[in-house]
């Protein structure tokens, strides 16, 4: 699966759950993750890089995630489906994670 459509899947999902997925475009800050997650039950936007099964992350993606990372934030690295069924799992949402593993026969 390309990397956009793991991001619907993530855009559509967290809307389904009364949330945003803002695509994060920074000028002058190329690297920072794809896009800033908030839910109504989390107690700050998460940040979430998504990449292909087969992705790997740029040394620049890298060093943003680092610099969120000290900054005490959260930034998930997303692979493929199931780093997106994982995603959901981890952050509480269980019901979300069972909704996209069983849509894409996982």
């Amino acid at each position: 699966m390309r990397e956009k459509d793991i991001e619907k899947v993530l855009v559509d999902e967290v809307k389904k759950l009364g949330g945003r997925a803002y695509k994060w475009v920074s000028p002058g800050n190329a690297g920072v993750p794809d896009r800033i997650v908030i839910l109504p039950s989390l107690p700050s936007p998460v940040f979430v890089e998504l990449k292909t099964d087969t992705g790997t992350l740029t040394a620049l993606q890298k060093v943003q995630i680092n610099r969120l990372r000290d900054l005490g934030q959260k930034v998930w690295v997303v692979k493929g489906i199931v780093g997106l069924v994982q995603f959901f799992d981890d952050i509480g949402y269980t019901a979300a994670a069972l909704e996209v593993h069983s849509r894409y026969g996982l």
